[in-house]
């Protein structure tokens, strides 16, 4: 399949929608993307497939996605690279909230007595 400019563009496009996921101090941060047809013999079905491999601060986010359509499946695996940014920046805050809330208990308790 030929890499068009449309394509390319359009992929540009969902890389950029990713960006407010990744701290902007972090130079570290590469995506790999891939995208193509996964055969050429299919009349019917899942025909294009668009991948992610995005970097960022030590830890890789992989999301794949086989549409009918390639602008179909380059949306599908934005949203889905997205979730998993997101459910980890959550998980993290949520594990600080925690043990800042956990460190608050033991100072009434000291303070209480």
């Amino acid at each position: 399949m030929e890499l068009t400019p449309a394509i390319n563009n359009y992929t540009a496009k969902k890389i950029t929608q990713l960006e407010k996921f990744v701290n902007a101090a972090d130079t570290s941060a590469s995506v790999d993307v891939e995208v193509g047809k996964t055969t050429n013999h299919h009349q019917a079905g899942d025909v294009f497939r668009a991948e992610f491999n995005l970097f960022v601060g030590g830890k890789q986010y992989n999301a794949v996605s086989e549409k009918e359509d390639l602008y179909a499946a380059l949306d599908d695996v934005k949203d889905e690279v997205a979730r998993e940014l997101s459910k980890s920046k959550t998980r993290k805050r949520d594990l600080m909230r925690r043990g800042g809330a956990r460190i608050k208990d033991i100072v009434r308790g000291f303070f209480n007595k």
